[in-house]
């Protein structure tokens, strides 16, 4: 059972779908560490969530919210309810393998310079293949899932630092997460609700790296993630378009800039090209239409940026090791959360 004395906390948005709570629930209910919390943050949900939680799943801290504030926002005001020295983010479309969260835990324990643990992630239905085994980012600013859609044949089977974890099944030191909120008006975010959605894990991971701290990549931790469960379609095709360009605004250093700006450029408007291509696709204006958007608003996240970056304890050559040269087809980024 949940301790009353835990040492980790679980984080999930959640938003309808009352369909998938009794396995990601009980998947948790099932962990071989027992020293853990579930906060569950209630978008609104107009299903039978709220009832389900009540009558099935007394020990869920349940924070009902009035309307859909957003991923984002949902997962900080999670966050603010945790009592542990360390935070998962978990989706309400994942199932835990019963040895996931003490995975994870022995793995942060194992190395103290890092701030973040990844697990392997797989797909739902098709348990061989590869959602995402830590997350990359590429010098022309593009983010992507490593090993995603690959059959797992033990090609990631390695212990080993990565860029940044997926939001799905992910766990977060509290002391970083404290040191690089970012402090608004309302108070610090450990995601940037500008942000919505999409992304805004890569930008926390950014956030990470610059002022230190390290990813591991856990390869036994195992999570089951159901693809397009809970997103995708032409609002996450607006939301990644967009977002792109605020975490290279925000996050992508000066220096670096200065010297790969031509592959972001080539990134970016071979992006735009693909949207073009297939403009009759809802999904693809969508996208168009989010770059244009993150080009005429990107000043928004300069007061972000300095803030950012003056939290840098890297040099160049670190972040240089850190980020892909170029993305594989085989890493390309999921729009599905």
């Amino acid at each position: 059972m949940v301790s009353i004395n835990p040492s980790a906390s679980i984080v999930i948005p959640h938003w309808n779908k009352a369909d998938y709570l009794p396995t990601c629930l009980n998947s948790l209910l099932g962990q071989s560490y027992p020293h853990f919390e579930v906060i569950l943050v209630d978008n609104g949900s107009t299903d039978d969530s709220l009832a389900i939680l009540q009558g099935d799943y007394p020990w869920v801290q349940v924070v009902a919210l009035e309307a859909n504030l957003g991923f984002a926002k949902a997962v900080n005001i999670g966050i603010r309810a945790t009592r542990g020295e360390l935070v998962a983010l978990f989706n309400n479309d994942v199932e835990a393998d019963s040895r996931w969260l003490e995975e994870l835990v022995g793995a942060l324990g194992r190395h103290p310079e890092a701030g973040m643990a990844a697990p392997k992630l797989l797909l739902f239905h098709r348990r061989e293949v590869i959602n995402a085994a830590g997350d990359v980012y590429s010098l022309d600013g593009v983010p992507g899932n490593r090993g995603v859609w690959q059959k797992d044949e033990g090609q990631f089977d390695e212990e080993e630092w990565v860029f940044g974890p997926g939001g799905a099944a992910s766990l977060f030191r509290r002391s970083m997460l404290d040191a690089i909120a970012l402090p608004t008006d309302e108070g610090p975010q450990v995601l940037d609700e500008e942000f919505v959605s999409y992304c805004e894990d890569v930008d926390l991971a950014w956030r990470a790296q610059l002022a230190g701290y390290r990813c591991i990549y856990v390869p036994t931790a195992l999570a089951y993630h159901r693809l397009s469960a809970t997103g995708g379609g032409a609002l996450a095709s607006y939301y990644v378009g967009r977002n792109f360009l605020y975490l290279m605004v925000k996050d992508y250093p000066t220096s670096l800039l200065v010297r790969h700006w031509p592959r972001i450029l080539g990134a970016q408007l071979r992006i735009a090209w693909e949207a073009l291509k297939a403009w009759r696709g809802e999904a693809a204006r969508a996208r168009l239409w989010g770059q244009i958007v993150g080009l005429l608003t990107w000043p928004r996240m300069l007061k972000k940026r300095r803030v950012v970056q003056s939290t840098r304890r890297v040099s160049d050559g670190y972040l240089e090791e850190v980020l892909e040269y170029e993305l594989l087809a085989s890493s390309s980024l999921i729009l599905e959360r």
